[in-house]
């Protein structure tokens, strides 16, 4: 399957195509049952593989092996993957993306920042020279075969952010990012500035951008929306939430409701990532 060209059809198709967050693989299983789309965040990945922030951290094998997971048990489903600063050289960069169209990643993300780096929407991020981004931007898009090639700038002043948006829309990169939007003026006037090419809008709770729904982001000219940390926040909270009563309970573990989740509703999620090679269901004993 051509995974880059059935994300570019979705992607040009009506309506804002959403891609959801995820940060291992119960996460995605959880997604998937959801929508067709995942993201593989770097903040989420940074957070479940080493628990630490998304400041520079994570090493590309790694990346490379969860892609490779994800895709073997979800063979449908866009997988777009955040690959940072691409490692931080340019051939580097051009290496993890054979890799991951290889495995069968629909896309990737590639940033402009430079290290230490950190998450596109707190503060103190630092940026390339822009010659010497697009020319490892440039370096990729000639790696790549099909992959799907968004570029993003993580700029904050507002007339780099129009210089490098526009610079970014006269590439041959599929879809735009600018990170860390601040309010829905400075969506109109990145999607006024780089013409037809499609634009991706970052959604992340607590971050810069404003809280938009999917018929707001169409309408505002929004192709893509990518959900970086929903499934980690939830995940965060009610874990949270689940040791601390079974803490003031004294160790007991809280009746079965009818919306609770136990060894049965596990098993029946963890089994499709099985049976979706095959149609078939797998029986697995309690």
């Amino acid at each position: 399957m051509e995974y880059g060209t059935a994300l570019r059809k979705e992607i040009r198709s009506a309506g804002v195509t959403p891609l959801i967050g995820i940060y291992d693989m119960f996460s995605a299983s959880i997604a998937a049952q959801h929508y067709d789309g995942m993201f593989v965040s770097g903040f989420g990945f940074a957070a479940s593989h080493y628990g630490l922030p998304d400041i520079g951290f994570i090493a590309w094998p790694d990346l490379v092996g969860f892609v490779q997971r994800l895709r073997l048990a979800f063979p449908r489903r866009h997988l777009l993957v955040d690959i940072d600063d691409g490692y931080v050289d340019p051939e580097v960069a051009c290496h993890v993306v054979e890799h991951l169209e290889r495995l069968g990643a629909s896309g990737v993300v590639l940033e402009d920042q430079q290290r230490p780096r950190r998450c596109g929407h707190v503060d103190g991020k630092r940026i390339l020279p822009l010659e010497e981004y697009l020319e490892k931007l440039e370096l990729v898009l000639a790696t790549r075969r099909d992959l799907v090639v968004v570029a993003r700038t993580d700029a904050t002043d507002e007339a780099e952010i129009l210089r490098r948006a526009e610079a970014l829309a006269a590439t041959d990169a599929d879809v735009l990012l600018v990170d860390g939007v601040r309010n829905i003026d400075w969506i109109r006037r990145v999607r006024e500035v780089i013409g037809g090419k499609p634009l991706l809008f970052n959604q992340i709770a607590g971050g810069k951008s404003p809280r938009i729904s999917l018929p707001e982001l169409q309408e505002l000219g929004v192709d893509v929306a990518i959900y970086s940390t929903p499934c980690l926040f939830a995940a965060h909270s009610a874990i949270d939430a689940a040791l601390g009563e079974l803490r003031r309970n004294d160790g007991r573990l809280p009746e079965a409701t009818g919306d609770s989740v136990g060894v049965a509703e596990s098993l029946a999620l963890l089994e499709k990532n099985i049976s979706r090679h095959h149609d078939k269901p797998v029986l697995t004993g309690v």
